[in-house]
């Protein structure tokens, strides 16, 4: 059954850098230090995107990057060459920057530490990581960061905080549909402890030329439709399911559960899949047939229980309507 509307929220995507110390086999965004496309942004770059964002009535500033990029032989010198000695400390200032220009920061920096997030839930309105699947896939062999253990870990310390979360599954990297029912239910465990789980994404795998997996076929829209009705069927209702409207059509999966289509940039591009354009946020309305409602990176429910700091609560007062989704001019 489709829910009575959709959400969407309205957002930059800022690739903070590109290494990484996983090798995952489905992934083309990430760079060896050698490679001419190796990048680390600075300051300057990521104050252009964050202005183009806020001119663009922008609510969000979506920061991602590769996981662990000191452990990457070669990277500390382009940190300590803008000033930092590790790239939390890094984001913390540009989380800082992003909310006087006037753009709610999401993070997603990969597995942290409890003493990592604490320093970073002051200056986020919410933060996510993928848990994507449970199960022991070839993609991640080698992989330090993608043990499902550790990503949990991550997603229960965030609760234990009180971070609102975004995480999800990927569909279609080598994993058995049990191991997709059990990652989903993972995710419930969580929620039903903490409460902290503000949406979960189904995201279907898409072939990167270039990467191990180039060769393997993405996952079809029955297939789609059968992971999003399981999810919407072990999920509780106050967890939103997120599909991704450029990498798959959302109307059929929007019937059997799907009710919010993430981050649309009118700026940026989707830097993970950057041959999938976004689609004009003015189409989406055609694209899924049902209203649409703006929200902020946090969710309605958890802007009204005030799940947020004093740093950033200014402006989400300054974002939010009555009903804790983007305020309308």
């Amino acid at each position: 059954m489709a829910p009575p509307f959709v959400t969407f929220s309205r957002n930059v995507f800022i690739p903070l850098t590109n290494v990484c110390r996983n090798r995952c086999g489905y992934c083309g965004f990430r760079r060896d230090m050698g490679h001419p496309e190796a990048k680390l942004l600075s300051q300057a770059e990521v104050t252009n995107i964050l202005e183009r964002g806020a001119r663009a009535g922008c609510s969000e500033a979506l920061f991602t990057f590769g996981e662990r990029p000191e452990e990457v032989a070669g990277f500390m010198p382009l940190l300590e060459g803008l000033g930092y000695d590790s790239i939390i400390d890094y984001l913390v200032e540009l989380c800082k920057l992003s909310i006087d220009i006037g753009l709610l920061p999401h993070s997603n920096p990969g597995i942290l530490e409890k003493k990592e997030l604490e320093r970073l839930k002051p200056y986020n309105a919410s933060m996510g990581l993928m848990l994507e699947t449970v199960g022991i896939v070839d993609a991640h062999e080698g992989c330090t960061g993608k043990v499902p253990e550790k990503r949990i870990k991550t997603i229960v310390t965030a609760g234990e905080l009180g971070v609102p979360f975004t995480t999800g599954i990927l569909v279609g990297i080598g994993e058995t549909w049990e191991d997709r029912v059990r990652s989903i239910r993972a995710i419930r465990d969580v929620h039903e402890e903490s409460g902290n789980i503000q949406e979960v994404i189904i995201q279907n795998f898409i072939p990167k030329p270039g990467s191990k997996m180039a060769s393997r076929h993405a996952p079809g829209i029955r297939e789609m439709i059968k992971t999003v009705s399981m999810a919407r069927q072990n999920l509780p209702e106050d967890v939103a399911i997120q599909v991704s409207p450029n990498l798959v059509h959302p109307k059929e999966l929007v019937s059997c559960g799907a009710n919010d289509l993430g981050g649309i940039s009118p700026e940026t591009i989707d830097y993970i899949n950057p041959k999938s354009p976004w689609p004009d946020i003015r189409k989406l309305q055609d694209m899924v047939d049902i209203p649409l409602r703006e929200r902020l990176p946090i969710y309605p429910q958890y802007v009204k229980k005030k799940w947020y700091s004093k740093e950033i609560a200014p402006l989400i007062r300054e974002l939010s309507d009555a009903e804790g989704f983007r305020k309308t001019y």
